[in-house]
């Protein structure tokens, strides 16, 4: 069971990659400044190095949503397959949805079900559960980081404007051409730093979950190397795949993009996921750059951004959680019949 855990938690790792692809190079790929091949190798690069900045999201996922010690093998790979499964929906009718909520309520749903079915720790309840420090943190991360991404976008791209207003457009292009391709590698990194330190936090719960049954639990949940080096793998080679179906409704359904928007876009919401990762908060890397595309949009007029597409995306972020919550509980409760 811990190895099918470890092969699941590696395969979410990489569609997550493939699956968030848009979120580093779909703006660098629709203003024209790198074609599509180059930019998703270019960003798989970026993702790899970004992975080993931080272990602070993993240890998040990993112990401060359940304890490793009170759940088993079978609560893990029910997660996993609730979250993979809502990522592959959601990346076949090409809705940018957030690979990170999948796996907080796959874990949350998983977790629940087994409690329900066998019973849990002495005086805890599914509030406890619910209100857990991991998911706090993940439900603030999913409110605010759309917000500060919207208004980072918003005050960038306006800053951006006041200082080019007077410079020919063919100029303005050229330069921010250039700028792109570093607002671009930016935000790849910090795709890196954060998301992939979801499969590391659910590998390292395995692991802990593994060793309390041996009888030798883990007195501090510890990130291993070979984990770390797993992960940033499989994620840059899912990047390296592609995701195109979102990486169109990113680049250009939501507002059409120039060199400048692209840069703007790109760094605020870069900023904003460096700033999650440090404070060990996972945050959605779709929904910051989706929310940063729409700031940017909206500094030009309200019209400019599509909001019928924006209201696709908003439902699909609102029921992310509750869905993957529920089919993995589903998943656990049928495996339990039979395993």
């Amino acid at each position: 069971m811990l190895i099918l855990v470890v092969g699941l938690a590696l395969a979410f790792d990489y569609i997550n990659g493939f699956h968030d692809t848009a979120n580093a190079v779909a703006t660098v790929v629709s203003t024209g400044v790198l074609g599509p091949r180059t930019a998703v190798l270019f960003a798989a690069a970026a993702n790899f190095v970004g992975a080993f900045l931080s272990v602070g999201v993993a240890k998040t996922i990993g112990g401060d949503i359940a304890d490793p010690k009170t759940i088993t093998q079978l609560v893990v790979a029910a997660a996993l397959v609730g979250a993979i499964a809502w990522d592959l929906w959601t990346w076949y009718y090409g809705i940018p949805s957030s690979s990170s909520h999948a796996l907080i309520g796959g874990i949350v749903g998983a977790v629940w079900c087994h409690r329900v079915i066998h019973g849990g720790p002495a005086g805890e309840s599914i509030w406890t559960l619910v209100t857990s420090d991991g998911v706090i943190k993940t439900l603030k991360g999913l409110v605010l980081s759309p917000l500060f991404g919207f208004v980072g976008g918003l005050f960038l791209m306006i800053v951006l404007t006041w200082l080019v207003v007077r410079m020919r457009p063919t100029v303005v292009n050229r330069a921010f051409r250039v700028l792109q391709l570093v607002s671009s590698g930016f935000m790849a990194v910090a795709h890196g730093s954060n998301d992939a330190q979801k499969a590391m936090g659910i590998i390292t719960m395995a692991l802990a979950t593994y060793l309390a049954a041996q009888g030798t639990p883990m007195t501090d949940l510890h990130v291993p190397t070979w984990v770390i080096v797993s992960c940033a793998t499989a994620m840059a080679l899912g990047t390296a795949a592609g995701g195109w179906r979102i990486m169109k409704t990113m680049g250009q359904r939501i507002i059409k993009l120039r060199p400048i928007n692209g840069f703007a876009a790109e760094t605020s919401a870069a900023t904003v996921i460096l700033a999650a990762t440090y404070l060990h908060t996972p945050v959605s890397t779709t929904h910051v750059i989706s929310s940063c595309i729409m700031g940017v949009g909206a500094s030009k007029r309200v019209s400019a951004v599509r909001w019928g597409v924006a209201r696709s995306m908003f439902i699909a972020w609102v029921l992310t959680i509750p869905i993957s919550a529920a089919i993995s509980a589903g998943i656990y409760a049928l495996l339990s019949l039979v395993l």
